[in-house]
């Protein structure tokens, strides 16, 4: 068990609950339907990874750590230029900000580095 590991997946997903439960509440009459829903892919993608760091956490005394220690930095890359472009956009949208284009690229690459994150999971286990 490595005990950063665990805190970070844990802030993650707690902070997902807060996110979730205030673009339920306080965001759904202020957003579009096209914007509530890119704000629920954040919130969705946030948990799903937050608990895949935990899951890291719990496996780390059992396979490579320097491994384990790369998938858990994909996974936190990727919810903060994934999760992290997608609340900025809500935000700039509800604020009515112009935004620059460049910002939505990050939201692939976060992407990316989530897709980069399962893949050194899996390798981790073949090389076990």
């Amino acid at each position: 068990m490595n005990k950063r590991i665990f805190i970070i997946g844990s802030f993650y997903c707690g902070v997902a609950v807060i996110l979730g439960a205030f673009g339920a509440h306080a965001l759904k009459a202020l957003l579009s339907p096209e914007s509530l829903q890119s704000f629920q892919t954040a919130v969705h993608y946030q948990l799903t990874h937050g608990l895949a760091i935990l899951i890291v956490g719990l496996i780390y005394t059992q396979h490579q750590k320097g491994m384990l220690l790369n998938v858990w930095r994909f996974f936190s890359a990727g919810i903060i230029c994934f999760s992290g472009s997608l609340y900025l956009l809500t935000y700039l949208k509800l604020m009515k900000i112009d935004f620059p284009p460049a910002i939505a690229l990050i939201t692939p690459l976060g992407g990316l580095l989530m897709i980069l994150g399962w893949i050194s999971l899996a390798w981790t286990f073949l090389r076990k």
